[in-house]
């Protein structure tokens, strides 16, 4: 099992800031190292912070593909759509020469699309050099959401998929995600996460006493290297 690795902050300004620095970096030495560099994002509220700190650095953007940890089925112009938040909070200044692949693809539903979804991934470098996932208020991360019906298959650590469509219980939208062995894998895999509730329930997850092992724990124990968590209140 990977352990953790805990960076705290006093505030969300201090944590968006050293976190972006930290990430350009790690992408300047894959890009120094391979020659490109490959990131995975995930949407919400909370990473908007860190994407204006982060498209100001001064890496060869160029160089960097940038895709999306999951996706909720819709268009790319839908309010909910992951990818209109990072083209609007991302793919801006100097990160606007990123190359971006989207998860939304042809097809009705997440599964008719899969496929297509897929391959639009095939040229990206992986293992991805950084994945940054965040939590939601139930222990789901990326599209991974308890008591989701495809939920068994996309965990599966020996599963060889990765993407798979997923139909939430517990959230609006179909979605499309990365499997666990996908995030997993990663060569950096961060957790980025805010509030005292958040940290708590990651806490007890680690706990001799948890309830249930919900998926943001399968993944950090998938981890091929140990997982940093950037958290601030």
């Amino acid at each position: 099992m990977a352990a953790i690795e805990w960076h705290d902050f006093a505030n969300r300004e201090a944590l968006d800031t050293l976190l972006a620095a930290s990430v350009a970096k790690t992408l300047a030495e894959a890009i120094a190292t391979r020659g490109e560099a490959s990131l995975v994002v995930s949407g919400g509220r909370t990473p908007a912070g860190l994407f204006a700190h982060l498209r100001q650095s001064p890496i060869d953007w160029g160089k960097v593909w940038v895709t999306l940890a999951d996706e909720r089925w819709v268009d790319a112009e839908h309010a909910d759509s992951n990818e209109a938040l990072v083209r609007q909070h991302l793919l801006l200044d100097k990160a606007a020469k990123a190359r971006f692949v989207g998860l939304k693809s042809g097809g009705n539903t997440p599964v008719e699309g899969l496929a297509t979804s897929t391959a639009q991934l095939a040229a990206i470098p992986a293992p991805f050099d950084v994945v940054i996932l965040g939590m939601g208020d139930d222990g789901h991360t990326a599209s991974l959401f308890p008591q989701a019906p495809e939920l068994a298959a996309a965990i599966d650590p020996a599963g060889m998929a990765r993407l798979a469509a997923i139909s939430p219980i517990t959230a609006p939208h179909a979605r499309i995600t990365f499997t666990l062995p996908a995030l997993a894998s990663a060569r950096r895999l961060i957790l980025h996460m805010t509030g005292e509730a958040k940290r708590d329930l990651l806490l007890r997850q680690f706990s001799a006493d948890a309830p249930e092992t919900l998926p943001i724990r399968r993944v950090i124990d998938a981890a091929k290297e140990n997982c940093h968590v950037y958290w601030a209140p």
